[in-house]
């Protein structure tokens, strides 16, 4: 039987509708964290997932199409596919102005993050990092038994990076996840360069990652990335990934550019052809349409302000969102209202310690999707008493 789209996305999947649910993998980061709003949403296709921070719309027909199109070569390993790992950093070394041995490839950006931790920390060379912020890195620290030294955030839930600074003396490793995830928030171009500047000066031997993993959904104007910075500074490397604006979580793709030494300690931990041909051949069209990215980057930004000025007016407000996600005070332990919210249709985020007694994190949907949320906000807020005290700091 010949393959064809329709029959790869209905006929293949039955009795399951035809979904990018499949390659954007909705839920997945809820579920690696061990939560059942996840596993909740995967079984009830009516429920607005808005608790892992993927894009819901997937990737685009263009990468579908050319997902599609590899399927003949799926028997071959992928190095001897059309379209090598070699192709795909060639591609990312092109965009960015970068040589083959300043980039690495991962399934994802969380594997990267966690070769960064095995490679530069020990048990004499602590990981440096904001918290909360994204749990790979500190996962992996603990795992290997190094220490972690954590910072916490300004007033606006930016990462205090003067505190960053003084923690970094003597580390083996500094995770800064710009924007951060799950305050949402983000530092700028000349913030971001004079902190790796100063940590440089403080303790030359640390190896500094900024993680860029939203970097597509910023809109504040004295943000640019990190990688032109990377590419000339000693210890210095970026982190990406393909789950969030290009839409393809279930794929897993990701990479780190920077420093050459830094890139090749990461990539002594890589698995070899870590990515599969499918995966490498839909990030290599979604690389080169960035026209798809600048229109996803409006949708959510339209998206976000229709939220955030509905649940302004419920009388909650929360961090400046430079992402595609929020990072709310809802006044009130995020458990009931995740719990309220689920039973209504609608999945927000897990806990993040801690801040959990007061705020809560939710995805930014389709249009459809916060509006059918923001129903549901409504009732469930007016429905629940509010904290009285401070969540714990």
């Amino acid at each position: 039987m010949s393959l064809t789209r329709r029959r790869l996305f209905t006929g293949m999947f039955e009795p399951a509708p035809a979904s990018h649910d499949w390659i954007s993998a909705r839920g997945r980061e809820a579920m690696m964290a061990g939560h059942t709003e996840a596993q909740a949403g995967a079984s009830n296709a009516k429920m607005v997932r808005i608790s892992s921070n993927e894009n819901p719309l997937g990737p685009g027909q263009h990468v579908l199409d050319a997902i599609i199109g590899k399927f003949p070569e799926a028997s071959r390993y992928p190095f001897n596919a059309t379209q090598t790992e070699g192709a795909l950093i060639g591609a990312l070394a092109q965009k960015f102005g970068a040589t083959r041995d300043q980039i690495v490839l991962g399934p994802g950006s969380g594997d990267l993050l966690s070769h960064a931790v095995r490679a530069f920390t020990s048990p004499a060379r602590p990981l440096v990092t904001a918290w909360p912020s994204f749990e790979a890195p500190r996962d992996m620290a603990r795992k290997i038994g190094s220490p972690v030294r954590e910072v916490g955030f300004d007033a606006a839930l930016r990462i205090d990076l003067a505190k960053l600074v003084l923690a970094s003396k003597g580390a083996g490793l500094v995770f800064f996840c710009n924007p951060n995830n799950p305050t949402s928030t983000v530092h700028g171009k000349t913030a971001v360069a004079d902190t790796v500047k100063a940590i440089r000066a403080a303790s030359p031997d640390t190896v500094i990652l900024i993680d860029e993993a939203y970097h597509d959904y910023v809109t504040d104007a004295s943000y640019e990335s990190a990688i032109p910075l990377a590419l000339v500074t000693p210890n210095v490397f970026v982190t990406r990934t393909f789950s969030k604006a290009y839409g393809m979580a279930g794929l897993r793709a990701g990479y780190a550019i920077g420093a050459p030494a830094a890139i090749k300690a990461v990539g002594a931990f890589k698995m070899p052809y870590g990515l599969g041909t499918l995966t490498l051949g839909g990030a290599m069209v979604a690389l080169a349409n960035q026209p798809h990215i600048d229109a996803e980057r409006t949708r959510n930004t339209a998206a976000k302000a229709f939220t955030v000025k509905a649940l302004a007016d419920l009388g909650v407000t929360g961090a400046d969102s430079q992402a595609n996600f929020l990072f709310m005070k809802i006044n009130r332990p995020a458990a009931g209202f995740r719990d309220a919210c689920r039973a209504a249709g609608v999945l927000v985020g897990r806990d993040f310690p801690p801040f959990e007694k007061e705020y809560c994190r939710i995805s930014i949907g389709t249009m459809d999707e916060m509006q059918r949320a923001v129903a549901v906000f409504k009732t469930v807020l007016a429905g629940a008493p509010s904290t009285s005290r401070q969540g714990g700091r």
